[in-house]
């Protein structure tokens, strides 16, 4: 889980938390998912890299609250998988937003898609493990 504080700086005219802002929030916590696993990909010249994202904003953010990112990885397959992710509200404990990214492991030196296996599935499927324990 990570937790981010709406600052003054994330609203928009409508003194809510501006949809881009929502991306960088969900990014932040895929990040602070993967810090354990960077050996691994770095070794493999591998990045993380998000190929399509569905985000559905179902309350606004405003400012000063707390949001919680709650992030899983829910489905890994050969060559992509998927990182579904919910925003709440820390003090109401609405959802605030809920998205899907599908991603894949890029081969950043030969810049083309790995595939998903062997030390890069065990990787994977650890960091998907410890998610599921922690939510």
């Amino acid at each position: 889980m990570t937790e981010i504080i709406v600052r003054g700086y994330h609203l928009d005219g409508y003194q809510h938390v501006n949809n881009a802002r929502y991306l960088e929030f969900l990014e932040e916590a895929r990040w602070e998912c993967m810090t354990q696993d960077m050996e691994t990909l770095v070794a493999h010249n591998a990045g993380f890299v998000v190929v399509n994202i569905n985000i559905n904003y179902r309350a606004p953010g405003l400012l000063h609250q707390h949001l919680i990112v709650e992030t899983q990885i829910s489905k890994l397959g050969s060559n992509s998988g998927i990182v579904s992710q919910v925003i709440r509200c820390k003090e109401t404990s609405n959802v605030v937003v809920d998205a899907q990214s599908t991603f894949v492991l890029f081969d950043l030196k030969a810049n083309k898609v790995l595939p998903i296996e062997g030390e890069l599935q065990d990787c994977l499927q650890g960091c998907q493990k410890r998610l599921s324990m922690m939510s």
